[in-house]
Order: structure tokens, then C-alpha cells, then sequence
């Protein structure tokens, strides 16, 4: 193997962000940049929503400690292992599937993810520190309606993920939109089939 491409060989951390255990367009689009991102020499560790044991809810807020369940630390450890993070799941209601909302509610913490300045011309602008930056992140997200529609009369769908949780931390995240999934023709799912495993051979 070249020095070139051992450089090009990426840690990549794989959720797939669909509540239901069985098989979904979410969970063969998962396993197929599971396995080329495995084929293209990548290392690879995945997580499924639908396996993981969590409680999703806050129950106090943020005002009191919730100790984090293994497979949320299992999860937080091989983000900061990680040099990628691909994530995918179906937007429901313009938005996160509300299992996965909880799992960020949850895991996505000060000391983690971020950490907000104590002192300094920073903290009385509460700016923070994002504690994983340097890292990429890849969105994967299918809908039921028209990508291009939900942006222009419903909102920006992905804007929570990107911006308020990924960036935030310090992620530097790319998206991609497929729809309407539950209606696309073959020729479509092909194409989005091959897109994926594109970015899985790239490591993106």
C-alpha cells in the first residue's frame, strides 16, 4: 500500500440514527457505506439508535448530573477516537427522529463536546470552546417530500444538526439529502445507492 493512500485511511464513526430495528432505506444505505468505507481500507465502528439502551429524556434539565449509560459513553468515546462521523437518519417532521434528539440531549455535553469560558471578555459573551474540532462530519438524512421543498416553505431541515449540535462541538459537516424516498423510482435509488457508496470509499 502507498504512503499516499495510508494517509488517505480514515477512523470513522458510523450512527445509524433510525429508531426501528428492522430493515429500513436508512439501514441499507448505512450498510452500504459500512462496507465500502471498509473495502477502501477505512476503519470503521458502528452504532445503531434502535440497539442502543438509553433513557432519552432529561429529566432534570441540565441542572442536575444524569450519569451517562455505557453505550452513551461507548458512543461519546469513539467520537473522540474518531477523525469522521457519519450520521443518518430520516427527517420526520422537519426534524430528528425524537430517539435520536434524546441521545444528543443526553450525551452532547459541557467537557465532551464543548466548554463554555469562565472568565475573560469570552465568557461575558458566552463563547465556548469547541472540544472537537478538526473533525469532519457527514449527514445522511432521507425525507418524504422533496429535499428543496422542505428548505424553501418548511424550514431548514438539517439546520439543528449541522449548526446547533455538529458545528457547535467544533464538527466541520457536510450534508446530503436524498428524497422523496418512499415514492423514488429504482432508477433514483441507484443513484442514491452509488452516491453513498462513493462517500464511503472516500471516507466523507
Amino acid at each position: 500500500m502507498s504512503f499516499f493512500s495510508e494517509r488517505r485511511q480514515k477512523k470513522i464513526v458510523l450512527l445509524l440514527g433510525h429508531p426501528d430495528v428492522e430493515a429500513t432505506h436508512s439501514s441499507e444505505l448505512a450498510l452500504l457505506y459500512e462496507v465500502s468505507a471498509k473495502k477502501a481500507g477505512h476503519e470503521v465502528k458502528r452504532f445503531n439508535l434502535a440497539e442502543m439502551h438509553f433513557d432519552p429524556i432529561l429529566h432534570r434539565g441540565y441542572r442536575k448530573r444524569q450519569d451517562l449509560e455505557p453505550d452513551l459513553v461507548a458512543l461519546q468515546d469513539a467520537i473522540r477516537w474518531c477523525d469522521h462521523f457519519v450520521l443518518i437518519y430520516p427527517t420526520w417532521w422537519c426534524s430528528l427522529p425524537a430517539l435520536l434528539k434524546g441521545l444528543f440531549d443526553r450525551m452532547w455535553l459541557a467537557g465532551f463536546a464543548f466548554k463554555f469560558y469562565k472568565t475573560g471578555w469570552r465568557a461575558a459573551l458566552s463563547q465556548h470552546e469547541k472540544l472537537l474540532a478538526g473533525k469532519t462530519a457527514r449527514v445522511i438524512t432521507l425525507s418524504a417530500v422533496q429535499p428543496v421543498l422542505l428548505q424553501l416553505f418548511q424550514s431548514n431541515h438539517t439546520a439543528v444538526i449541522k449548526k446547533s449540535i455538529l458545528s457547535f462541538a467544533g464538527f466541520r459537516t457536510s450534508i446530503t439529502r436524498f428524497g422523496p424516498s418512499l415514492k423514488a423510482p429504482e432508477w433514483k435509488w441507484s443513484e442514491w445507492r452509488h452516491h453513498v457508496a462513493h462517500l464511503g470509499r472516500l471516507g466523507e
